[in-house]
């Protein structure tokens, strides 16, 4: 695969906060005084290491600004926790929420970072009963500590993913909520929605399937799916360093962000009020 070199400075993304928030946004800023739109998801949406993420895209082609609140690696907390997050979309005209994995959110088995949510912090005395003995001082990240307990302790994996898949449906009903369902949700990665109960613990967005999907539905405008070929993970385009160059190959390219715009665009142009 072929990558442009971030040279000796690598790609600008224009880092900026909204109001109070604690979290840096991809910018640069949008005034949000002007009529907007609002982007809402994890690391496909930040648009790592891809020079036009898909908001920028779809904002090019509406010629109607769109507010970039994508966070690396996020689950639903983070999109909670951010009380600027939710104003923000509350105050767009429409947002699209990209469907983020479930296995980044604090539950009653472990808890994560309350920004990286990816980041595995510590196991509950609840996950401990279930798997005396585990060592977890060794577990950075939450795919990793569910690769162990796949490996180790089947029967632990899972309770473990129904309390998942029940907490994320929870927490994402009530973003959808608090934004009064004025959003569309976007499935943006290389394979459809799995039938329910699916197991794939190298599919992302990780653990959510069909079934979680439908339940999300009647609380927003819809879903809109945004399925790239396998061949539009990394790739050129992408702005690296050699060392980033592993990392960018597991996320989408260039090509796979020009397919969610054009896959959004039908939508926002029925979806968004005048």
């Amino acid at each position: 695969m072929a990558y442009e070199s971030a040279g000796d400075g690598a790609l600008d993304y224009f880092p900026c906060r909204y109001g109070g928030s604690r979290v840096l946004f991809r910018g640069p800023a949008r005034d949000l005084r002007q009529p907007y739109l609002a982007a809402l998801g994890g690391t496909e949406t930040y648009g790592k290491f891809v020079d036009r993420p898909w908001p920028a895209r779809a904002e090019a082609a509406l010629g109607l600004p769109v507010v970039n609140l994508g966070c690396p690696n996020a689950g639903p907390d983070v999109l909670l926790a951010e009380p600027e997050v939710t104003a923000i979309a509350r105050g767009a005209r429409l947002s699209i929420i990209q469907v983020v994995g479930a296995a980044n959110l604090s539950n009653r088995y472990y808890s994560v970072h309350p920004r990286r949510n990816d980041r595995f912090l510590q196991a509950t005395p609840a996950l401990q009963a279930l798997v005396p003995g585990m060592d977890f001082a060794e577990v950075a990240f939450t795919r990793h500590l569910l690769l162990a307990l796949a490996a180790t302790a089947p029967e632990a994996l899972a309770r473990v993913v129904e309390e998942l898949r029940r907490t994320w449906t929870r927490r994402m009903t009530e973003l959808l909520q608090r934004i009064e369902g004025r959003a569309l949700l976007l499935w943006l990665t290389d394979r459809p929605p799995p039938p329910p109960g699916t197991l794939d613990l190298t599919a992302d967005p990780l653990l959510v399937d069909a079934a979680m999907l439908a339940a999300l539905q009647p609380h927003c405008r819809g879903v809109v799916s945004a399925v790239y070929p396998a061949t539009a993970r990394g790739g050129a385009g992408m702005v690296c360093s050699p060392m980033e160059a592993p990392a960018a190959a597991e996320l989408p390219g260039p090509a796979a962000h020009a397919l969610a715009a054009e896959a959004l665009l039908p939508a926002l142009g029925r979806g968004v009020p005048v």
